[in-house]
């Protein structure tokens, strides 16, 4: 069935509600959003469901949410479970509440038991809920970071962590064998809680949520001894942080949070900001004078489903600047690592878990303190995977985990990042530090004085459509054939393909990569530099994530930009 044919079954058939076919009425005479609408069905890939919202087989929409959930309960229901149940949780996304529902409700039709909260919760909250309530998989209505106009659907599994292989790939298979709408189940809201098979959850959860986030604080009397004259900025940039945010840090001490007014309440449009990206310094303009007004001593903010955190700090200027995803993890190992050290609580297994495009810095300070290092593909379930894994075999004490973009977790409870639990810790940081007379700037100099200048960047190009996928797999498929000596002034001293699990060397030496299989390349570079290309997994994006370690600040800028002047020059030809 081509494009067309699927646009006028859903103009047509009686199973899409009226106000479907009215929307596509919209756009007859369009072809090209027709097409685009069409084409093809929102994938359900390893990472769920993400798109731009409205009806379409390529849409987000309660059909192919129900579809998604359809399958998601095939799924459970072949495994035989005891009384299966599962945990929802929804940001503050346009029709994500209603998202949340659809997806309740064709649950319970399938007997099985749904956990809904009854309002809008961050991501860490779904993931602590589902281990807290022993169920069996769980699922999360966000889009994360991404514009207003999109939305998505996150699949957990038992362990508290979004699913991994092989069962990512049975979900999938399972929501793909689904080939008629009208097979999707579904029930009315009172039939499900008369039936036992729907309950709203709420604060019981949440305080037993925020007890875990407290109990990570790692040198509480600092927050007393600063309580009167520490000052933080935050904003919750319209999304699922503010009560828990909040709630965390006044219930550790902290006195004077100064929330941005206008950003504070749940809105899917995001009306003060482009996207609810706490990567991106446009999202903090409003924090930045409330800051400035209120002389405050730094800035956090947290995207619409409050996994991951923006920090702005004080330079040396006394302006307010963005620290990057890899900076915020680094400093938080160090501080982690030294707190658990000084106060006998850092075990002798202890280990901090990264991605294989998060900073390298890492690796010197925990082999200060003693900590093992393991690498991960990119993907927080990665890190989840291996806390799990730790669970079973006692080999190693998980202390930390974080990826460079803008997402850690400090401690077991959950298995997803938190934002929350990282807002606290990184004020506790500040807090630390200002009793030592230094900003966190300051505090960020004195690490890279001590364990070397490292920096990154990544460099993102969006390739929308048709088109664009096939560019981002030219460009894959070029960069494992093409012979490349040198990137940047750097000699490439081996090719590491996580799709062919292969490690390649420049001398043409092949190991064997550990790693599971993804779509993935890394360049090996001399000096300590480093390159890593991926297609995004929620995005018509192809990033190339670069790493160096400078002699200076300016060095470090400078060779950063060497190399993304030489990736724009292979790349032109291919887009």
């Amino acid at each position: 069935m081509n494009y067309k044919e699927r646009y006028n079954e859903w103009l047509t058939d009686k199973y899409f509600d009226q106000a479907t076919k009215d929307e596509l009425e919209s756009i007859k005479g369009n072809e090209k959003e027709i097409e685009d609408r069409f084409y093809t069905e929102l994938e359900f890939g390893t990472a769920g469901l993400r798109g731009v919202i409205g009806a379409g087989t390529n849409r987000m929409n309660k059909y192919i949410v129900t579809k998604a959930t359809q399958g998601l309960a095939n799924f459970l229901n072949k495994q035989k479970l005891t009384n299966p149940k599962v945990v929802i949780a929804y940001d503050s996304r346009n029709k994500s509440d209603s998202f949340a529902m659809d997806t309740a409700l064709t649950l319970a039709a399938n007997g099985i038991k749904a956990y809904l909260f009854e309002s809008l919760r961050a991501v860490p909250q779904l993931s602590f809920a589902l281990r807290a309530l022993h169920a069996d998989a769980g699922v999360v209505i966000t889009a994360s970071h991404n514009p207003p106009e999109y939305n998505g659907y996150k699949v957990y599994g038992n362990d508290g962590a979004q699913v991994i292989a092989p069962f990512d790939k049975m979900i999938i298979d399972e929501v793909n064998n689904i080939k008629d709408f009208s097979t999707i189940k579904t029930m009315t809201e009172d039939q499900a809680k008369a039936e036992g098979l729907l309950e709203i959850i709420g604060e019981d959860i949440d305080k037993l949520y925020i007890d875990q986030v407290t109990a990570q604080v790692i040198n509480p009397d600092v927050i007393k001894k600063v309580a009167d004259n520490f000052k933080i900025v935050y904003t919750p940039l319209h999304g699922s942080g503010n009560v828990p945010v909040r709630r965390a840090l006044k219930e550790v001490g902290f006195k004077h949070v100064y929330v941005v007014a206008e950003q504070e309440k749940p809105d899917g449009n995001f009306p003060t900001i482009t996207s609810p990206n706490p990567e991106d310094s446009n999202a903090f303009k409003l924090a930045i004078d409330l800051a400035k007004k209120e002389n405050a001593d730094l800035i956090i903010g947290t995207d619409p489903d409050a996994d991951r955190v923006g920090v702005l700090i004080r330079d040396e200027k006394g302006e307010y600047i963005g620290l990057t995803g890899n900076m915020i993890g680094t400093m938080l190992t160090d501080y982690i690592l030294k707190g658990r050290q000084d106060n006998g609580t850092l075990p002798s297994n202890g280990v901090v878990i990264k991605t294989i495009v998060t900073t390298e810095m890492i690796r010197p300070i925990c082999k200060l303190y003693g900590a093992d290092v393991i690498e991960v593909l990119t993907g927080f379930k990665f890190i989840g995977e291996q806390i799990k894994n730790f669970e079973k075999t006692g080999q190693h004490s998980y202390v930390f985990g974080f990826e460079e973009s803008y997402g850690a977790l400090p401690g077991t409870y959950a298995r997803d990042k938190d934002a929350i639990a990282v807002s606290m810790l990184v004020c506790e940081m500040a807090a630390y530090y200002k009793l030592k007379g230094l900003t966190l700037y300051e505090a960020l100099i004195d690490l890279y004085k001590k364990f070397g200048y490292y920096k990154e960047d990544v460099q993102s190009f969006t390739l929308k459509g048709i088109e664009g996928l096939g560019k981002i797999k030219n460009i894959m498929s070029t960069l494992r054939t093409q012979q490349i000596d040198t990137i940047g002034g750097y000699d490439i001293l081996a090719k590491r393909d996580y799709k062919a699990q292969e490690r390649i060397t420049k001398d043409g030496q092949v190991s064997k990569i550990e790693l599971p299989v993804s779509d993935v390349i890394y360049f090996e570079l001399s000096n300590n530099a480093w390159i890593c290309v991926r297609p995004s997994g929620t995005e018509p994006k192809i990033k190339f994530y670069i790493g160096i370690k400078g002699d200076n600040l300016d060095d470090a800028n400078n060779k950063i930009q060497a190399i993304k002047d030489d990736v724009l020059k292979i790349l032109e030809p291919l887009i």
